[in-house]
């Protein structure tokens, strides 16, 4: 009964979905695929999905994840840049693993924006989800800075942002988005395993001999 009622939520939601969150979700999850891939391609298709959904997540008053994704959105020019730059001397961006001090960093990072977070959305914002917002918020947060330098943990951290955001959106009225998210879950899963093979392989150079 609880899964026909899920299907019919997911089908209602697929007959009111606007263009916009279409669009977003496609290219969020053609974003993600080419981050497995490690294709540069994934800052582009990702800036598209991000600034879309600003807008959703103000309609929404889901301020923090707002937030996130404007985060989002320039985090993602920054990786850009970053990507391209060892491109052109011929060196590909290597995987690699969190040092113990970077590990330590990014905990501390994770919990400083949580509280952050949660202190303004409760202070200064109408959200009736403070908690849940801040806490997906804040390990997204960590994971896009992650992925950026191409740290294996930045899929461990997605994949906690995921599995936040699934009843989240769920709760918001957001059907097909909380089913982009459980999609998104596998994916990061299948992220971090092609990851962590990449970390181990040897540093590759794109120049010609």
């Amino acid at each position: 009964m609880n899964f026909e009622w899920g299907i019919e939520q997911i089908i209602d939601g697929l007959a009111q979905m606007s263009w916009l969150e279409a669009v977003a979700v496609f290219f969020g999850i053609v974003s993600v695929v080419f981050s497995i891939r490690k294709n540069i391609l994934v800052f582009p298709t990702g800036i598209i999905s991000t600034i879309i959904y600003i807008y959703i997540c103000l309609e929404y008053k889901l301020y923090a994840d707002m937030g996130i994704n404007a985060y989002y959105t320039g985090m993602s020019i920054y990786g850009w840049i970053l990507w391209s730059r060892p491109m052109v001397a011929g060196i590909e961006v290597p995987v690699t693993w969190l040092s113990r001090r970077g590990i330590l960093r990014s905990v501390v990072l994770l919990v400083f924006s949580y509280v952050v977070l949660y202190y303004v959305l409760v202070s200064f914002t109408d959200s009736d989800v403070p908690y849940w917002d801040s806490l997906t918020t804040a390990s997204a947060f960590v994971a896009m800075w992650l992925m950026a330098k191409k740290k294996v943990e930045n899929w461990i951290a997605w994949i906690i942002t995921d599995l936040i955001s699934i009843p989240l959106y769920w709760y918001k009225g957001l059907p097909l988005t909380s089913f982009q998210f459980l999609f998104f879950t596998i994916l990061a899963i299948l992220g971090l395993l092609s990851w962590i093979r990449s970390a181990k392989a040897p540093i590759i150079c794109l120049s010609k001999k």
